[in-house]
Parts: structure tokens; sequence; C-alpha cells
């Protein structure tokens, strides 16, 4: 099932990964007026520059300060850092995996080289504690910043948020109709699929009614 997002109060942000896609979403969530912070594998101090220079706004915390204080943890680490990465840290978290598996470009990852599952319910079985959603995977970290429109813009882009619980679901929505895009809502991770690399809506501006269009066509061929 596939649905237009609900707005609900916006959640408290923690990011994890300072890199280019980390850097750019905990920037305009910051921007969007919604509380975050950034976290690195180390240290605060050593992101301390890159938070002030490229996420004005978001607080460089230790990651499990950032984690235990936020509503939603958006997971934006290179994948290939992903099988060392402890589930207990985000245990009883919503947790947004912005990752992608994408085997041209980042070799083959032998954890997530299995066409059963899609990546993020991989990611879901290893954080078994956690409420995974899929979002943010499908657009590039430039995309993200530059796009953003006001609620009733004419062209405003359409972003997927799938998962296999309504309400985390709801609340991610929440944080992407806030930042500036409104949402395609799918009701299940297996559905998020549909935003990997090769599928129909990756790399794609869509407007929600094209979104929903792309992702319906893509699942009955």
């Amino acid at each position: 099932m596939i649905s237009a997002a609900h707005t609900l109060p916006s959640p408290r942000l923690a990011v994890l990964g300072a890199g280019r896609v980390g850097a750019t979403l905990a920037r305009v969530a910051a921007e969007a007026g919604l509380e975050v912070s950034i976290a690195a594998s180390g240290d605060p101090a050593a992101i301390a520059l890159i938070a002030q220079v490229l996420a004005p706004g978001a607080e460089p915390r230790w990651a499990a300060d950032a984690v235990r204080d936020a509503d939603v943890v958006v997971l934006a680490i290179p994948l290939h850092r992903f099988p060392a990465f402890d589930p207990g840290l985000v245990a009883g978290k919503i947790v947004v995996d912005a990752m992608n598996y994408w085997p041209p470009i980042d070799g083959v990852q032998e954890m997530f080289d299995d066409d059963r599952y899609g990546s993020s319910e991989i990611v879901a079985r290893r954080l078994a504690g956690s409420t995974v959603v899929k979002a943010f995977n499908h657009i590039g970290y430039h995309e993200l910043e530059s796009e953003r429109l006001p609620p009733g813009a004419p062209d405003r882009r359409s972003l997927g948020v799938a998962g296999d619980d309504p309400m985390a679901v709801a609340s991610v929505s929440a944080i992407v109709e806030r930042i500036g895009y409104d949402v395609v809502a799918m009701d299940s991770l297996r559905a998020g699929r549909a935003f990997e690399p090769g599928g129909p809506v990756f790399g794609a501006a869509l407007s929600r009614d094209e979104f929903a269009l792309a992702v319906r066509q893509a699942a009955a061929a």
C-alpha cells in the first residue's frame, strides 16, 4: 500500500556518519528547525570543524549521547562499516537506513550479497532491537539540499519512506516533510527495494503522483 504521509510533531534527530550524506542530512534538518546532533565513530572534537562548516546548527556529540537523546537515528555510515556496527547502540530506537548497497561502486559486500532481501531488510535483521525505516537513500546528497521546496509548491519533489511500523514511518515522514519534500509512504520495508540502485525511483526527481505510479508499475511488472 502506498499513501501520502500525515504530518506529525518533529522528532529529535541524531545522524550517525559525518561524511557527505550525513553532514548534508544534518544541515538541512537543522535549517528546517529540527533539533539535530551528529556523531562519527570517535571523539566529537574530531568532527567539530566539519559540523561547523558543513552542518551548522547540528551539535557534534559522542554517538552514544546523540542516540540516547534522539527520537530518530539516521544511519549514514559507509556500508562496508555496517558489519562492525554495534546493534546495541541503537536498540529501542527508530533507525533510518540511508545507506545503499551498490556493488559497481563499493564492491561486493558479503553481508548484503543476497538478492532475496533488500539491503534495509538485511540491516533490520541485524538491528533486531530497533525499528528500521528506509529513506533518503534514493536522492543524491547535493540534490537533497538544492531541491527543497515549501509545502504546496507545484514542483515539489517526493521522497519515499518505507517501513513495517506505521508510527515509525509517520515519524520519519514528518522529518522529510519538514525538510522540504512531499512523501510517498510505503507500508513495508520490503517495498523499499524500489528505492535502491536500479529501482524505478532511484535518482529520479518525481512528484508524489509520479513516484507512486512508478513504484506501482514496477511492482506489477
